[in-house]
């Protein structure tokens, strides 16, 4: 009997706990905590940030570069100079300075469409990091959803486990009172209170399970990890899903198969870099000079002052470097084709993972459907046996098997039901419409 005060006891707090005013966490207010929140969405919108920057135009060779120049020198010396006539000049404490100032200009203006395609690069780079963010969300979203789903499992089996808990405690108090007017025997009380104290142990460790399961999703959040919260449990599926569309779709919208395209496109801009090394390259300089020199008294002249403007141009031609630029443009040509090789392997890898899925979505439907008629089933034949018991017709280990069986089927077709809502999460992901999708 102490046992059975103390898991009283703890499930009755339990329960008060759950009861309390606890925030409704929506799956809309979820997103929107963790766009917000979440680390690694944080960190793909800074990298995102820094591949921005790196694409401007100012951070291509097309803008000329500009650069100033400036000096200044002071000396003071002693000399004595002797003359043809062997007349002695002696001078002490010369101080002479010496000024200059400058700015220079630089431009190529052609590169042999290197520039270009660098350029293009640079973009294509901010493109493949704004996926690679991309990719981060739909993960980091997948996840949200998965655990958050989880949560409403765990919270329906905690239901389902409470109100089992429930017809246990009723079917003791029951057979002690019946004990007590010797209509049962202490077998019956302890048959009762074992079965009570089981439940008693499952609801314990549910309720512990989805303690667990709600720290995981507010860090998914980044939110505090105490936070408490429920959940809706309400499911919908999207109607609306044919494999023919999902493939479709996947070819166009997939984040990897974007991913990998924009690779192709790198390594095409690769060879075009490679090609430009044997074309010629025109550059433009300019500068603009300024000097003041102050001899002092022992010069010929007192001070000179003088300025200019410069201005030439270059022209430069890798006629032969050893081969170097040859090889380079083959080893780019085969990366290229490997490229190319990568992309259509994904896209048959991609067909394959998303007719795996449907066949696993559609079987999980079906599940889903057989396990709620078997619900259903186990429901009818447990309210029979309930009147049966209260009329005495049976005895309590009946009983035990219809309820054990009914609390068996609740957990079965809410298992399914959520399987059934994570490969459809799993179809959406491969098809690139999970953060379109209304779920």
């Amino acid at each position: 009997m102490d046992k059975f005060v103390i898991l009283s006891t703890l499930t009755g707090l339990i329960l008060s706990l759950t009861c309390r005013g606890q925030e409704l966490l929506t799956k809309e207010l979820a997103i929107q905590i963790a766009l917000e929140n979440n680390f690694d969405i944080r960190a793909a919108k800074n990298n995102l940030e820094i591949s921005r920057n790196s694409a401007l135009i100012t951070n291509s060779d097309y803008l000329p570069t500009i650069s100033g120049i400036g000096g200044a020198n002071f000396a003071t010396t002693n000399s004595q100079n002797t003359t043809q006539a062997n007349d002695v000049i002696s001078l002490t404490g010369v101080e002479t300075s010496r000024y200059n100032a400058g700015i220079n200009l630089d431009y190529t203006l052609f590169s042999g469409f290197s520039r270009k395609y660098n350029y293009q690069k640079l973009q294509e780079n901010y493109n493949l990091t704004d996926l690679q963010a991309r990719n981060v969300m739909e993960n980091t979203l997948f996840n949200i959803f998965n655990s958050y789903y989880q949560i409403a499992r765990l919270t329906q089996n905690q239901l389902n486990q409470s109100q089992s808990l429930t017809i246990s405690k009723e079917r003791l108090i029951k057979a002690q009172y019946a004990f007590e007017y010797g209509q049962k025997t202490q077998l019956d009380v302890l048959n009762a209170e074992v079965d009570y104290n089981n439940d008693s142990i499952n609801f314990l460790n549910i309720s512990q399970s989805l303690t667990t399961e709600k720290n995981n999703l507010n860090l998914l959040l980044g939110r505090s990890i105490q936070m408490d919260f429920k959940v809706d449990t309400t499911l919908q599926f999207t109607e609306t899903l044919g494999l023919e569309e999902l493939l479709s779709n996947a070819l166009i919208n997939n984040v990897d198969l974007l991913q990998q395209s924009g690779n192709v496109r790198n390594a095409s801009a690769n060879v075009k870099i490679s090609n430009a090394a044997i074309i010629p390259r025109v550059g433009l300089s300019s500068n603009y000079t300024w000097q003041n020199n102050d001899f002092g008294p022992a010069g010929f002249f007192a001070s000179q002052q003088s300025n200019g403007l410069n201005i030439g141009a270059s022209l430069s031609w890798n006629i032969w470097d050893g081969g170097k630029s040859n090889t380079n443009r083959q080893n780019t040509q085969i990366q290229l084709e490997n490229q190319e090789i990568s992309l259509s392997q994904l896209k048959l890898n991609l067909e394959r993972n998303i007719s795996n899925a449907w066949t696993l979505y559609q079987t999980a439907l079906f599940v889903t459907i057989a396990q709620r008629k078997n619900l259903e089933t186990n429901q009818r034949n447990f309210d029979r046996t309930k009147e049966q018991y209260l009329l005495g017709q049976i005895n309590s280990i009946f009983f035990r098997q219809a309820q054990l069986n009914l609390l068996n089927a609740q957990v079965n077709y809410n298992q399914s039901r959520y399987s059934a809502k994570t490969a459809e999460l799993g179809l959406l992901q491969l098809s690139g419409d999970l953060l379109q999708s209304e779920l």
